[in-house]
């Protein structure tokens, strides 16, 4: 048994790492982009702000994080914050109104124009994330959509000047590991734009 299930832990991540490979090619391109992006927003003083459900949520967190305080070299903190962390915030738009809100209203409240919503959907559908992108744009935000599976409502919603970063896999598990390296990419992007290669 432990040996089919060692078999079955190996597949995984040959499955990981050749989704990876097959992604780096489709995706790479819309990556740069979306640092472009998010770095000329930040320089004009802009700020980004991230949503997302379960594992996105803490994707947002997390992308919200290495900008605020560090990645992987010192450099003071960028504006940016997850969407996902507010108890309080969360709970009442959802008791108060429904829980398809708990973004939008937030991006209605503190987005900005100049700003950037990062918005995470593996499957492109989340209803509150397609709210959130539809704020986004009422409030002249520009946006980047994480997902996967052909992009979904999500994908179908964005603008021209938005970006769509659009993992080429149906699997959430392998789209949600490519996410977490396309976080690290434009973590890494917009600080080799603002402090130069190493």
């Amino acid at each position: 048994m432990s040996i089919d299930l060692a078999r079955r832990i190996a597949g995984h991540f040959s499955e990981s790492a050749q989704t990876k490979l097959a992604a780096a090619d489709a995706m790479a391109e819309p990556v740069a982009r979306a640092v472009e992006l998010m770095v000329e927003r930040l320089v004009a003083n802009g700020k980004i702000l991230a949503c997302g459900n379960g594992g996105s949520a803490a994707d947002a967190q997390h992308f919200a994080a290495e900008l605020l305080n560090r990645f992987e070299r010192e450099r003071p903190g960028l504006a940016a914050m997850s969407l996902t962390t507010d108890t309080s915030t969360l709970t009442s738009i959802a008791n108060d109104y429904d829980y398809e809100q708990v973004f939008s209203k937030q991006v209605l409240a503190l987005g900005q124009p100049g700003d950037v919503l990062l918005a995470i959907s593996t499957s492109g559908n989340s209803p509150n994330v397609l709210a959130a992108v539809r704020a986004a744009h009422e409030r002249d935000l520009r946006v980047v959509a994480l997902t996967g599976r052909g992009g979904g409502e999500i994908g179908r919603a964005l603008r021209p000047g938005d970006v769509h970063l659009c993992v080429p896999h149906d699997r959430t598990a392998r789209i949600q590991e490519v996410h977490l390296l396309v976080l690290h990419c434009l973590c890494d992007g917009i600080d080799t734009l603002l402090l130069g290669s190493e």
